[in-house]
Parts: structure tokens; sequence; C-alpha cells
């Protein structure tokens, strides 16, 4: 499976993660995450495979993540409303995202990115 990195271009994290990417001669597809935003499909997938909680999955410093109050909101969702939720909004799904047949990863840390690809 080649690497899928999914990214909103105009981010700063973004763009230092597929710098690496493309130092590392890591291949990947890309796609944006607004214009594609991810399934509930995908992301319950996802979420499963990097046994990360749902939470983790959001864009806790994003302006729409606020705008909605889910710091609030989403104690009193359920996993199904939260996934579609973030299947509505692609600003609302922390990024990037690299999925990987060796794991899913969330954010960009570089240590981690190593760690797992490398």
């Amino acid at each position: 499976m080649k690497n899928l990195f999914i990214e909103y271009p105009k981010c700063s994290t973004c763009k230092r993660a597929k710098e690496w990417l493309i130092k590392n001669n890591i291949e990947f597809d890309d796609r944006n995450i607004v214009e594609n935003t991810p399934t509930v499909d995908e992301l319950k997938a996802w979420i499963a495979e990097s046994k990360k909680e749902i939470r983790k999955f959001f864009n806790t410093s994003g302006l729409k993540y606020k705008e909605l109050n889910l710091k609030e909101k989403l104690p009193q969702m359920t996993d199904e409303e939260k996934i579609k939720l973030l299947s509505s909004d692609g600003m609302l799904i922390k990024r990037p995202l690299l999925i990987t047949d060796k794991g899913i990863l969330v954010g960009f840390k570089e240590k981690e990115w190593e760690d797992v690809l490398k």
C-alpha cells in the first residue's frame, strides 16, 4: 500500500511534514482534507487501526472546533456522532494524517514519524 498523506495545503505543519516525507524519500499520494474529506468509513477504520481515542483526531486548536464549542459538546456525544461530525468538515480533523501499512499518524511529530517509517 502506498502511503496516503492527508493535508490542508495552507497549513504550516502540513508543509513541514510534506517536506520531511520528500527529504526522506518516502513515497505518498497526496489528498486535500477539505476538497476530499475522509468518509465515516475511512475514519472508523483509521481510528480503530490507530488505537487512539477519537478526540485525538479533532483539530482542537482550529477555529471551527472553537466556533462549535466542541470542548463542551464532545463529552456528551456518542462515538458515532463524533465520527459523523469529523467527516462533515475536513477543518475539524487534526492534520496532517499519514495512513501507512505501518500505522496511522495523526499530526506531525518528527520523532514519531521517524520511529514508524524508518
